[in-house]
């Protein structure tokens, strides 16, 4: 009996040390399915619960107090019980509490819908007043309406009519269906406008892109290329060939499709060469260059110099495309007019010509004319060029038409002009302006900062710098003969004549000319392109010139224009050199 009642108070005192319902072990289906399953699993536990305690009291009373060893066995027994007694309640403990647990959620959610249905209920409520309240309004306002007459009857629908019905429903559904997707395309729509990212700036991207482009101009400047050498009769078999072909098909009206016959077969010439056909169907051969492979790793100074050839070839290609474009404009512009003037009257007479001929006519002289151009005169042009300059209208038209930039420097020219002439009128009268130099046959006026520029450097009336360099070209001066900081290198604007080659220093006052510089081409002994620096990348910015009267070259550096320069300064020089070897007698 003891026994039994430790066993229901070791029970009772478990029950608080459970695990908490988050923590216990999720049960399976059969524990958690329905009440009706444990409750006969309940019952039969008392069941057995009260047989073992009847068995404990018979035992007892029937053991005695010698009957030692019958209860050592008991034990073993009991203990037994006692776990799977304690299974089961944990079980149904844990069971109840679910169930308990879903009660609670259930009811605290039922309460949650319940308010707001209410809400809901109030808003519709509210709303319904509203409306009503607005409908009143308006009938009280508006005039009293007659009463409608009731709708008439809809008329009786035969059999006929449905069968019509359903024919046209069942043709209209074909035509979708067949049809309805090309429809569907002419839908407008709003167009999606993207904005492209742009890439970060990258010496191996900015590269790979003048390569690229490059490589795509490579077929255009092929085909200018062999049509300027068919044009010259580069080979003198195939421009005879194709002049008497081309003659023969434009006198029988046959010029468009002998072109279009010409682009068929190239596209299957080209068809054969992407099918690894070897094919060269070109009058002038074609030069392949070098591909240089792409460095990975790149020093600094190469990255550097990589960049400036990159730079250099974008803006000299982006100034022949503006140069063009600029042309273009001010010939429609008349910002020349005699040159605007033949392209007007050229316009009318083609006018003229196609409204009053026949079309058969026109083609015929405009295929004959065009063959006679490009085969005969253009080859007499290109080998004549005084004719050319006289005679070929086109290109002194193009030749002569001025670049927005030329403009702007014309007119920065002529305002100097005006303001030296101006400025010399207030203060010597009917003299000439002060420092003004005017050349022999065109009167011109030359003039630098400190004045005439004849007197600036001491110099005859017709010495005057050349067209090439009529602004001169900033650069500085470095005499590696001199020691002194102020006479080593001195900053200023290089010109060249016909004879001499001057330098007029920044740092010399007006009317003194002791710091300028004035060198004959024909004492000049050497001239070569120089490096000031040779740590930086790339050909350098300088000229050296040798001297008799120098030990050692002078060099005029930092130069922007430094090949314009040099190219200026040698040709001067080798005309000189060329016209006194001719005019002395001993060399003859």
């Amino acid at each position: 009996m003891r026994r039994h009642l430790d066993r229901i108070r070791f029970r009772g005192q478990r029950r608080d040390e459970f695990q908490d319902l988050a923590e216990s072990p999720n049960t399976s289906d059969t524990e958690s399915a329905d009440d009706v399953g444990l409750k006969p699993q309940a019952s039969i536990i008392e069941s057995v619960e009260l047989r073992d305690v009847e068995g404990e009291q018979q035992s007892d009373a029937q053991a005695g107090p010698g009957s030692f060893s019958a209860a050592l066995q008991d034990d073993t027994k009991t203990d037994l019980n006692e776990v799977k007694g304690h299974l089961e309640i944990a079980l149904l403990e844990k069971h109840f509490l679910q169930e308990e647990l879903k009660k609670l959620k259930e009811e605290s959610n039922v309460d949650s819908l319940r308010q707001e249905l209410e809400k809901e209920r109030s808003r519709c409520l509210e709303l319904e007043q509203k409306v009503n309240d607005v409908l009143r309004s308006s009938l009280e306002d508006s005039p009293p309406l007659a009463p409608r007459a009731p709708p008439p009857p809809p008329p009786a629908v035969s059999s006929t009519d449905k069968q019509k019905d359903t024919l046209s429903d069942s043709c209209l559904k074909w035509l979708y269906d067949r049809y309805g997707v090309y429809i569907e395309d002419f839908r407008f729509q709003q167009e999606e406008h993207t904005v492209e990212t742009e890439e970060p700036l990258s010496a191996k991207r900015l590269t790979e892109n003048m390569r690229r482009l490059k490589r795509g101009f490579k077929p255009v400047t092929n085909f200018m290329r062999n049509l300027s050498a068919l044009s010259s009769w580069y080979s003198v078999y195939t421009s005879a060939i194709a002049f008497i072909v081309y003659m023969y098909a434009a006198c029988n009206g046959w010029a468009i499709p002998m072109f279009l016959f010409l682009a068929i077969l190239r596209l299957s010439l080209n068809y054969l060469i992407a099918r690894g056909w070897r094919i060269q169907w070109s009058i002038v051969p074609e030069v392949s260059e070098p591909v240089e492979p792409p460095k990975e790793d790149l020093t600094v100074s190469e990255k550097f110099q990589l960049v400036l050839d990159v730079a250099q070839k974008a803006q000299n290609l982006f100034g022949r495309m503006a140069n063009i474009l600029e042309k273009i404009k001010n010939l429609f512009m008349w910002v020349q007019p005699e040159l605007t003037q033949k392209l007007y009257i050229g316009l009318w007479v083609a006018f003229i010509s196609s409204c009053l001929l026949p079309y058969k006519l026109l083609g015929f002289i405009m295929g004959v004319y065009a063959g006679i151009k490009f085969f005969i005169i253009d080859f007499i042009f290109k080998s004549c060029p005084k004719l050319r300059q006289r005679f070929d209208t086109p290109f002194i038209i193009w030749t002569n038409l001025p670049t927005d930039l030329q403009l702007k420097e014309r007119s920065s020219i002529t305002m100097s002009r005006r303001v030296t002439a101006t400025g010399g009128r207030g203060s010597l009268g009917a003299a000439a302006p002060l420092g003004v130099g005017r050349d022999e046959d065109g009167g011109r006026n030359y003039s630098t900062k400190r004045g005439a520029f004849h007197e600036v450097f001491s110099l005859p009336e017709s010495e005057h710098p050349l067209s090439v360099c009529e602004n001169g070209w900033r650069c500085c001066l470095i005499n590696r003969d001199r020691k002194t900081p102020t006479d080593y290198i001195r900053n200023g604007v290089l010109y060249v004549t016909e004879s001499y080659l001057c330098f007029e220093s920044s740092s010399s006052r007006s009317g003194s000319s002791k710091r300028n510089k004035v060198i004959k081409l024909m004492e000049i002994t050497d001239i070569q392109k120089y490096k000031v620096l040779s740590v930086l990348p790339g050909s350098g910015m300088g000229i050296s010139i040798a001297t008799p009267s120098t030990q050692k070259p002078m060099v005029f550096g930092a130069m922007i224009h430094r090949d314009e320069a040099f190219d200026a300064i040698n040709t001067q020089y080798t005309k000189i050199n060329g016209m006194a070897t001719a005019d002395d007698p001993e060399t003859q």
